[in-house]
């Protein structure tokens, strides 16, 4: 079988997916993206497009998303014509980019999309703090975000949802058309790693002192990077003999931050909003795979926070590496997070119940292994690569199967 992924970006959630295909199925798979890595995958050919037009100062801003996935339509059609050696079974696309809406006028093979969410002006990630209200253009906007999503559910054989959750934000009508399927956490990389030097960054943490980890690839407030920050300091006062390693970057990757920080970095506004003693913290940066899985199999608590919306890997990061992990009670949150069975649950905005669960963990890990032991067996029993892979191979088939069985 040949599959063509199309992604705006390389690996994400088809990279190791095309690599196991390829290397344990024998599959033939290729991968278009908008952004090639330095170093090519030797798994599979992977193959640039570049955006054509895409949305300016003058387009109207509740159209610059939709504006912008006809972009990338456009350069991935173009890109396909311009391989005329290549006839895929199957196309496996993310949906919201646009990215495989024309293939139909290049291929005569099935369309898979990936729907990672679908957005909504109330009762989301839009409203869900009313400290960092969203303006009005930008709930309108919401309504027209969906513009490439609702034409790919229309144009798709089939698609998936990484969570249940996420499924369930898409319109009923369309219901039918999606399954779920997790990405797969690949757990030769994520597992808890034995004897790793008590080392993050450039210091070295000494035996005695606990590490809290959070992890998010932008500090911003949909995240929770405010609420952690306070929590963190009511931990190191009351707990000294603690240091929080902090893996991220300073940018905002979604929600519109900078319009209540007065343009500066939501890191920097909040650390303006209090007097934190910053040499309890360890800002890395972001981390290659491997520094990660190792930081997270030290950490004695990993926090992590979100509003209503995608779950990050990061979480199920954690989990596979046997963190013990204290989570927001939030809704996509408690579909991987059961308090007290496989995690530990607190209000998003309950301050004092993030801290008092948090000192608990810090005062005997070893009495929290048994649920951080529980948490990793749900990733390796329900969420792994190893578990996914046959579901997605299953999703494959079938569509294939439909479309022969139309043709017959």
């Amino acid at each position: 079988m040949h599959i063509l992924f199309v992604h705006q970006n390389f690996p994400a959630q088809f990279g190791p997916i095309g690599r196991r295909l390829n290397r344990e199925h024998g599959f033939h798979c290729t991968f278009f993206t908008n952004h090639p890595p330095r170093d090519v995958a030797p798994d599979f050919e992977v193959i640039p497009y570049r955006t054509l037009g895409g949305a300016t100062r003058n387009t109207h801003y509740f159209a610059r998303s939709f504006e912008n996935a006809v972009a990338h339509a456009h350069g991935v059609f173009e890109a396909c014509r311009a391989r005329t050696d290549l006839r895929p079974d199957l196309v496996v696309a993310h949906s919201g980019f646009g990215s495989s809406l024309f293939l139909r006028e290049r291929f005569t093979c099935p369309i898979v999309n990936y729907f990672e969410y679908f957005y909504h002006p109330h009762d989301s990630d839009l409203d869900f703090r009313p400290d960092f209200p969203a303006v009005e253009r930008d709930v309108l906007r919401s309504y027209c975000r969906n513009a490439m999503l609702l034409l790919d559910l229309e144009n798709c054989d089939a698609g998936y949802s990484p969570t249940d959750w996420q499924r369930s934000r898409f319109p009923a009508a369309y219901q039918s058309k999606l399954t779920t399927i997790f990405d797969g956490i690949d757990t030769e990389i994520w597992h808890r790693r034995a004897e790793v030097p008590r080392r993050i960054a450039n210091r070295t943490v000494d035996d005695d002192t606990r590490i809290v980890t959070y992890v998010s690839r932008g500090f911003e407030s949909m995240r929770g990077f405010d609420i952690f920050m306070r929590v963190a300091k009511r931990i190191y006062e009351q707990s000294p003999n603690v240091v929080f390693a902090v893996v991220g970057t300073d940018r905002t990757a979604y929600g519109g931050d900078h319009r209540h920080t007065g343009g500066k970095s939501f890191r920097h506004y909040v650390l303006e909003q209090d007097d934190y003693d910053l040499g309890k913290f360890i800002f890395t940066g972001q981390l290659p795979q491997g520094d990660l899985a190792d930081l997270l199999s030290l950490s004695d608590l990993h926090i992590y926070l979100t509003v209503p919306f995608v779950l990050s890997w990061s979480l199920f990061n954690a989990l596979a590496c046997g963190a013990t992990v204290l989570a927001s009670d939030t809704a996509p949150v408690r579909e991987l997070i059961t308090h007290q069975e496989t995690g530990l649950l607190a209000p998003f905005f309950d301050v004092d119940e993030f801290t008092r669960l948090a000192l608990d963990v810090l005062r005997d890990p070893a009495a929290f292994r048994p649920l951080a032991d529980r948490g990793r067996r749900l990733i390796d029993n329900k969420y792994s690569l190893e578990r996914s892979l046959p579901q997605m191979v299953s999703l494959y088939k079938t569509v294939l199967s439909e479309l022969d069985c139309a043709d017959g």
